[in-house]
């Protein structure tokens, strides 16, 4: 299989990689020569960029607390019980009460998106980002 184009999920820069993959498996990124962000460079993190796509302890599912333990649900369950606690919250304490972490693993959309979420739908202005290399 060929090496995979894609961009670095790990800070804001948006830098291109190669995704090595080999028997299915994702092994190994490596810098792209033409990106014009990285132009055939990476950090320390992009070098790792790769390593937790086959991480046994990677969640793939959401999971649901009940009586003290996480249950496996389906995503219309846990949605539906996140719209209710923000709904609760919101009721009883008000929407500044509330605040919203972005990532920088998201993209520009992503973000903006989860943006205009946070002061649309949750109604506060409580919304910050780490974006650190």
């Amino acid at each position: 299989m060929p090496d995979i184009p894609t961009i670095c999920c790990y800070c804001g820069c948006g830098c291109g990689l190669y995704l090595h993959v080999e028997n299915g498996r994702v092994i190994g990124a490596s810098p792209s020569r033409n990106h014009p962000i990285s132009r055939n460079n990476l950090c320390v993190k992009g070098w790792h960029a790769h390593e937790f796509i086959h991480n046994p302890e990677r969640l793939t599912r959401p999971l649901i607390r009940h009586n003290g333990r996480l249950r496996p649900a389906s995503w219309d369950e846990a949605l539906d019980l996140v719209a209710e606690k923000f709904n609760e919250i919101k009721t009883t304490f008000g929407p500044d009460q509330m605040g919203v972490l972005s990532s920088a693993k998201c993209t520009n959309e992503e973000n903006y998106l989860l943006q205009k979420f946070t002061r649309a739908v949750l109604g506060t202005n409580n919304i910050d980002h780490c974006a650190r290399l």
